[in-house]
């Protein structure tokens, strides 16, 4: 038998072409998503009604949780397609969430590698938007680059469970997931590169404890977290013990390519409000529009997102095509984030004073642009993978010159 919900979204979302579909999105996120972003960013009650409110409305319009699984209740678009789309979802912080496509990244990762159990439980709620999940990977005192010093432990007991003990910290939305997936040391010593698992930790479960809210240059979000000695069910191993590596590697090329798409969203936001002030605003020497040095800043910020774009789409194009994306990744990764942080120091000098206020969203894309560049792999990190991939590949032997990585 069909589910009812299943088959609307999936049937409505049919109706309109990719291009009609954008347009949709755009105009949801536009109109009715970022005028709640004051209430959506001050969290409590409001914020969970109007989050609901909206959930409601891209139900209705066909819009619901367009990349995810149709039998899961979602609109079942493949990620290439869905990068069309990733764009105009992502001109918000709060899009995702409304739109219901925040939890690809979980749903995608608990579908290839949990267990009966765990997919049974869990992935229909959380394509219903009735769970949150978060993910918890980098330690205090443990540089977030380096896994291998994991100090996070994972105990089996005689029944099979699993007792975990750690601190995680920049965990994003710790405070109000559901589910929490842990990097944890299984096996070996800190350090080595062996014995590193993931496992799924209901935040309900006792010992596990929100220690502190960590602000981003002023912004909440990210959590200091806790567990001591917390019991979970030896099911909520995802993949084999020592796993971790290897499906952390697909969820990060996912999430960091997801991520440059909403990048990209964000940096045409904060492009449009410059054009529009440069556009609309005149002083002692006339339109703003017709200064060279704003006319610059156009140019310099139009050249940043239409370079950057092509290099973010490329990896899409791996990823669907189930093929190595690392060093594609990583030069989008590193692209975007200093694109979203260009685009928007530009758009802030073009508005002036008003740009470093409340009245625009300036302040907070760029605090976004600036913290990509550290959270979720600094720049450092990528720019020497890549470039240590890059060289490996011409210094293969029986290889010539010339014949590096395409």
């Amino acid at each position: 038998m069909t589910d009812p919900d299943t088959d609307r979204s999936s049937c409505t979302q049919q109706q309109f072409t990719e291009g009609e579909l954008r347009g949709r999105i755009d105009r949801f996120v536009r109109s009715r998503v970022i005028p709640l972003e004051p209430v959506l960013d001050g969290g409590g009650p409001a914020a969970a009604d109007a989050l609901t409110a909206l959930r409601g409305r891209a139900r209705d319009e066909g819009l619901w949780a367009l990349p995810l699984p149709v039998e899961l209740g979602g609109g079942g678009l493949d990620f290439r397609t869905y990068a069309g789309l990733a764009e105009a979802e992502g001109a918000s912080d709060h899009g995702p969430a409304a739109l219901g496509s925040a939890p690809l990244l979980d749903v995608t990762m608990l579908a290839r590698h949990g267990g009966s159990a765990v997919r049974e439980a869990y992935l229909k709620p959380l394509v219903a938007g009735e769970m949150r999940t978060c993910y918890a990977m980098t330690e205090p005192d443990v540089p977030g680059t380096d896994p291998f010093g994991t100090g996070t432990r994972a105990e089996r007991g005689p029944d099979g469970s699993w007792l975990v003990t750690g601190r995680k910290w920049f965990t994003s939305g710790a405070a109000g997931a559901d589910l929490v997936t842990v990097m944890a040391r299984t096996g070996g010593s800190a350090g080595a590169r062996e014995g590193l698992s993931l496992l799924l930790v209901p935040t309900a479960s006792p010992g596990f404890r929100v220690v502190r809210e960590l602000p981003v240059l002023g912004t909440g979000g990210q959590y200091e977290i806790a567990l001591d000695r917390v019991r979970i069910p030896g099911d909520h191993l995802l993949g084999e013990p020592g796993d971790a590596l290897a499906i952390a590697g697909e969820r990060l090329q996912l999430g960091r390519t997801l991520r440059c798409l909403r990048w990209l969203g964000q940096a045409q936001r904060a492009f449009d409000l410059m054009c529009e002030r440069a556009a609309t605003r005149s002083g002692s020497r006339g339109p703003l529009a017709d200064q060279q040095l704003i006319q610059g800043h156009v140019f310099d910020a139009l050249l940043a997102l239409r370079t950057t774009r092509p290099l973010v789409h490329e990896a899409v194009a791996l990823i669907d095509a189930g093929q190595d994306a690392r060093t594609e990744v990583g030069l989008a990764k590193v692209a975007a984030a200093r694109m979203l942080q260009q685009v928007t120091d530009s758009a802030i000098q073009v508005h002036g004073a008003a740009g470093l206020g409340p009245d625009t969203p300036l302040p907070a894309l760029f605090r976004t642009g600036r913290a990509a560049r550290i959270l979720d792999g600094p720049d450092e990190l990528h720019i020497t993978s890549v470039a240590r991939r890059v060289l490996r590949a011409y210094g293969r032997e029986g290889e010539g010159e010339g014949r590096g990585p395409k």
